[in-house]
């Protein structure tokens, strides 16, 4: 059975971070808790965003980590209680969204964070006494902001998917000027995590339409726009494009991601310094050529449909082309290049079995194959 689920409203132009006080006022949000971290701070963005709320009692949690963790969720909570806030304004990247969920959950929920986590069993205890968030994204990578999960590194150092239609945000204002100030290699990687979202999720069996047409015309706004986002941080069309594409991709995954995504988690997991959407980008071209034989892609001509949305002349051009497309963007030229070892391919693969996407790949992988699979990304 196939569910296909579409709601949060979405504010999308340049300039739009200006009606966030607006949409708090439609979401009922009359105390806000803003979480964002130090670089978004830094920025000035946090201001904009703190401008916009005009008189509203606002508090601010500004110290997410670059991969949010539990730890960062119970402090934020336990601000969000002192003061009494009855909602979230997430002003970020993924990491901030995600850890505003992760806040949403532990403010109005008992009991340790895992226990909401879906390998746990934890979805349907995420229920709709969440607090409500609106979403402010000033990347174009994850796509959080209309999504209904998040990733957070939980105690036990596991990197764990949170999932629940409950969690989607109640708006999102995705506004491209927050991205122009994003460095070159930050708007890179980011960019790669979009576009990974929307080609793994195209090549996702489930069955679902909409979101194949969502994901294929964010590829191609993606893939067309990342060099020039990227060379030209001021390039307005170029940032417009890829933040759409960051939104379509995370509109499109519902349908499931794959095995890129269940390498990343746990990678991601074994060692939190590493950048999601950069590793995304590694592990791409190995799934691609490793999901090329599964019987749905064939049958499906999914392939053949992206090489066509990225203007490639064939199929078997795709993986060749997401190496040198990262390396002009200056994203490092394999694993290695980002510190990975062999001696760590056990612990990887032994996360990547259990991820949340690990079964949603059109070929479900066994241990000998994923070990294949980081051989070819190294």
């Amino acid at each position: 059975m196939s569910l296909i689920y579409y709601l949060t409203q979405i504010q999308f132009d340049h300039g739009a971070v200006r009606l966030l006080r607006q949409e708090c006022e439609r979401v009922g949000i009359a105390r806000p808790l803003v979480v964002t971290d130090p670089g978004v701070k830094a920025a000035g963005v946090l201001q904009k965003a703190l401008d916009a709320l005009g008189e509203l009692p606002v508090s601010v949690f500004d110290q997410t980590p670059a991969n949010p963790t539990e730890a960062a969720v119970r402090a934020a909570a336990a601000v969000y209680q002192a003061n009494g806030c009855d909602g979230l304004v997430a002003v970020g990247g993924g990491s901030a969204i995600d850890c505003a969920k992760g806040i949403a959950i532990a403010a109005t929920h008992e009991g340790p964070l895992t226990h909401y986590a879906t390998i746990e069993g934890g979805s349907p205890r995420i229920t709709e006494r969440v607090a409500p968030l609106i979403a402010v994204p000033t990347t174009s990578g994850t796509g959080s902001e209309v999504a209904r999960g998040a990733i957070i590194i939980v105690d036990d150092h596991r990197k764990l998917g949170f999932h629940s239609w409950n969690l989607l945000p109640k708006a999102a204002i995705c506004d491209p000027e927050l991205t122009l100030g994003l460095p070159p290699l930050l708007t890179a990687a980011t960019g790669m995590d979009a576009i990974a979202h929307c080609m793994e999720t195209f090549m996702s069996a489930a069955f679902n339409p909409p979101a194949d047409g969502i994901a294929l015309d964010g590829l191609a706004r993606g893939w067309a726009s990342i060099a020039r986002a990227t060379q030209d941080g001021s390039d307005r069309e170029a940032r417009l494009n890829m933040m759409s594409a960051s939104m379509q991709g995370a509109m499109a995954f519902q349908k499931g991601l794959g095995a890129v995504h269940s390498l990343s988690h746990s990678l991601g997991g074994v060692n939190p310094r590493l950048h999601h959407g950069t590793l995304n980008a590694m592990f791409l071209p190995a799934v691609v050529r490793f999901n090329a034989q599964a019987p749905s892609v064939q049958k499906d001509r999914r392939l053949e449909r992206m090489a066509s949305a990225m203007e490639l002349a064939s199929p078997s051009d795709i993986p060749n082309a997401i190496r040198d497309m990262s390396a002009r963007l200056g994203l490092p030229t394999g694993l290695a290049a980002m510190g990975v070892t062999e001696d760590q391919f056990d612990a990887i693969i032994q996360g990547a079995m259990a991820d949340h996407c690990h079964k949603t790949n059109p070929r479900v992988a066994t241990p000998e194959e994923y070990r294949g699979m980081l051989r070819e990304s190294m």
